[in-house]
């Protein structure tokens, strides 16, 4: 696998959100059936003009990893997004883990979604992330079925090791796969043997901000690479709907300072250089 290196002295971070509800989270699946989805109060719409308010004020473009599902029903924050300038990339269609999916299943899913995208937006959909960054060592496949269907790069694996997804020994920065297909990982620092994540979720409403900013820094000059920091639009609603019925472990994670992430965001957003994964990556 040949590495990308970013060269530049003055790094320039990947800020994207994947754009889904509270309700059709990874943690929540064995909850709510996707046919209750229309049943439950949307809120992804609402959050997510907030989010694109937040990037107004602070000047910067990112990339929207948008749900095909959430794209069906709100087409025009769809537009809305690239009005703005942001990049409009795909996060498949029904929120399904491409570990759970077969390849014929994983491959209807993006062709409907990225299909979905482009109609909506007239833009190419060139950048794809998999619900819960479900490309593992066990369905390497669908790096190729992402290239057939015509992305130029995934961003989809994490080089951690988690219950829920992982490729611990994966590279920890952007790489070509075998076929040509870029993948950027979500970033991670190196401790020792272990990989840190430093990219964003739960592991950024979890540490402290200040392990953050230094963390990221950390990857920046240490490692001479861009971060890619990601969000979802549900992480600055606290005032969601509550879940009944799930596990301890899936109520922290899922819960755990809501009411911290907004104002977090905001000097986050403040701290460090943010652009759209194309412009850094696809040069």
């Amino acid at each position: 696998m040949a590495r990308v290196r970013e060269v530049n002295s003055k790094i320039t971070n990947a800020m994207s959100v994947d754009v889904e509800d509270y309700f059709q989270v990874s943690a929540f699946e064995k909850n709510i059936d996707p046919s209750d989805w229309d049943k439950l109060p949307c809120r992804v719409e609402h959050n997510t003009h907030k989010i694109l308010e937040l990037f107004k004020q602070a000047n910067i473009h990112s990339t929207f990893f948008v749900l095909g599902w959430v794209a069906e029903r709100y087409p025009e924050l769809v537009r809305e997004i690239v009005t703005h300038g942001h990049e409009l990339a795909s996060h498949g269609y029904a929120h399904q883990r491409a570990t759970l999916q077969s390849r014929e299943v994983f491959r209807d899913d993006i062709d409907r979604a990225k299909k979905l995208l482009e109609d909506i937006s007239g833009k190419k959909i060139l950048g794809y992330r998999a619900p819960s960054y479900s490309i593992s060592t066990q369905n390497l496949w669908a790096h190729d079925e992402l290239l057939k269907a015509g992305h130029e790069y995934s961003s989809s694996v994490y080089p951690v090791k988690h219950d829920l997804y992982g490729i611990p020994d994966a590279p920890r920065f952007a790489y070509r796969c075998e076929n040509g297909l870029l993948e950027i990982p979500i970033t991670t620092s190196k401790f020792g043997s272990k990989n840190i994540p430093a990219g964003g979720g739960g592991f950024f409403r979890f540490f402290p901000y200040t392990f953050s900013r230094w963390n990221i820094h950390r990857v920046n000059q240490k490692d001479q690479q861009p971060t890619i920091f990601y969000f979802h639009p549900w992480e600055i609603d606290p005032d969601q709907p509550r879940q009944t019925g799930i596990s301890l472990k899936s109520q922290f994670r899922h819960y755990l300072n809501l009411n911290k992430m907004q104002p977090r965001l905001k000097q986050l957003l403040s701290d460090f250089q943010w652009d759209r994964m194309d412009k850094i990556f696809l040069k």
